[in-house]
C-alpha cells in the first residue's frame, strides 16, 4: 500500500495551506486549496529555444549528443531545432544535419521549429514528424520578431498547418508575449487568448503560452490562463515561463492548479530571445523537476542525468549552469568527490608508513 503523507500548516489558514502528496499514487494533490495535477508532460526547448541565443557556435556533434542524453534522462519531449534562415539563427544552421543524426528513442518526440512554409518543407525532408509555429499576442512583438502582424502570420500558419495535415505532421502552437511586451508594455488576457483560440482552430493540437520576457507574476499568468480556459481546452494548453524576474516557478505552480498540465523547460536555464533585450533563459528543467519531485507529480525524468546533461552543455559552453538545483547537486558532488580523494590520499599515506 503506497505510503501517505500529510503535511498540515498550523496557522488560522491551516485548511487552506494544506499538502496532501499520495506516493505512489495517481490520486490528484492538492496545493492552497486548489488541486494539481497527477503527472505533467515536460517539453525541453534546450537545444532549440536554448542554444538559439547562444553567440558562440555550437558543434553539431555536441548538439546531438545534448538530445541524446535528455532522452535518456527520460524527457518525452525534446525540441531538437529550428528550421529557420541560418541568416537570422545562424547557430542552428545545421538543422537538417542534427535532426537526421539524432538516435531517436522509442516514446520520444522529437519536433522542431518550422515558421513559415519554406521551414516546414525543409523540416518534412529532414524527416520531421512534429512541428511547432509561433506567433505573439503583441503586434508591435510581432513585427520586430518576424515581420508582419499578427493577422498576417496567422494566414501564413494556416498554410503551414493545412500542408502539415496533409503530410500526417503534428502541430504545436506558441503564442509569445502573453502578459507583456518590451515594446508595448502590458498584454491584456483577451488578446492572448484569441491568439491561443486561432491556433487551435487552424489544427494546433496544443498552444504552449509564453512569457517570453518574464515579466508574469502569479497574479498575471493566473488571469491569462483563466482567459485562454473560455476558448482552449485546458488540456490543450502548455506553460513557457522565462525567468527574468525569478517567477518562472511560480507561474508553473499557477498554471499546474488551473489546470495545465504542460510545461515547456530549458536545461541550465539556457535560453533568452533575440528580439527581446534583457530577456534572460527560460526556466531551468532541473529546477521545474525539483518542485514536481516535492509535490509528487509524476513526471518521468531522472533529475541526476538531467544534471548530467546539465553539466556537459554548460560545459561545452564554457560556464556554469544557470540552475539553482543543477548548481547545488553539481557542488554536492564536487564536495564529495574531494572528499574521497583526500580520504585515499589519506589511506595511501597510512598504508607507505605502515
Amino acid at each position: 500500500m503506497a505510503a501517505h503523507y500529510s503535511y498540515t500548516v498550523h496557522t488560522t489558514f491551516a485548511n487552506k495551506l494544506r499538502v496532501t502528496v499520495m506516493t505512489g499514487s495517481t490520486d490528484v494533490q492538492e496545493f492552497l486549496g486548489r488541486s494539481l495535477p497527477a503527472s505533467i508532460t515536460i517539453v525541453e526547448v534546450g537545444p532549440r529555444d536554448g542554444l538559439q541565443n547562444e553567440p558562440t557556435k555550437v558543434p553539431t556533434a555536441i548538439k546531438v549528443e545534448l538530445i541524446e542524453r535528455l532522452a535518456n534522462a527520460g524527457l518525452p519531449v525534446v525540441e531538437t531545432t529550428s528550421f529557420v534562415s541560418p541568416k537570422w539563427v545562424p547557430q542552428l544552421a545545421d538543422a537538417a544535419e542534427v535532426l537526421s543524426r539524432v538516435t531517436k528513442r522509442p516514446g520520444v518526440r522529437y519536433p522542431v521549429l518550422a515558421p513559415n512554409m519554406k521551414g516546414f518543407e525543409n523540416a518534412v525532408k529532414a524527416g520531421a514528424n512534429e512541428v511547432a509555429i509561433f506567433t505573439a499576442a503583441s503586434e508591435a512583438f510581432n513585427r520586430k520578431n518576424i515581420n508582419c502582424s499578427i493577422d498576417d502570420s496567422l494566414r501564413k500558419f494556416e498554410e503551414v498547418a493545412k500542408a502539415a495535415k496533409q503530410e500526417g505532421v503534428a502541430v504545436r502552437g506558441y503564442v509569445s508575449c502573453v502578459v507583456g511586451c518590451p515594446y508595448q508594455g502590458k498584454v491584456e488576457p483577451k488578446a492572448a487568448a484569441e491568439v491561443a483560440a486561432r491556433l487551435y482552430e487552424m489544427g494546433c493540437y496544443e498552444v504552449s503560452m509564453g512569457d517570453t520576457i518574464g515579466v508574469g507574476t502569479p497574479a498575471t499568468v493566473a488571469t491569462m490562463f483563466e482567459a485562454c480556459k473560455e476558448v482552449v481546452p485546458v488540456d490543450k494548453l502548455g506553460a513557457h515561463m522565462h525567468d527574468t524576474y525569478g517567477q518562472a516557478l511560480a507561474n508553473i505552480l499557477t498554471a499546474l492548479q488551473l489546470g495545465v498540465q504542460v510545461v515547456d523547460s530549458s536545461l541550465a536555464g539556457l535560453g533568452g530571445c533575440p528580439y527581446a533585450k534583457g530577456a534572460t533563459g527560460n526556466v531551468a528543467t532541473e529546477d521545474v523537476v525539483y518542485m514536481l519531485n516535492g509535490f509528487g507529480i509524476h513526471h518521468g525524468v531522472d533529475l541526476e542525468k538531467l544534471v548530467d546533461a546539465s553539466a556537459f552543455i554548460s560545459q561545452a559552453l564554457g560556464r556554469r549552469p544557470n540552475s539553482r538545483v543543477a548548481e547545488a547537486m553539481l557542488r554536492k558532488r564536487e564536495a564529495a568527490a574531494a572528499q574521497q580523494k583526500q580520504q585515499e590520499q589519506q589511506h595511501g599515506d597510512t598504508a607507505r608508513t605502515a
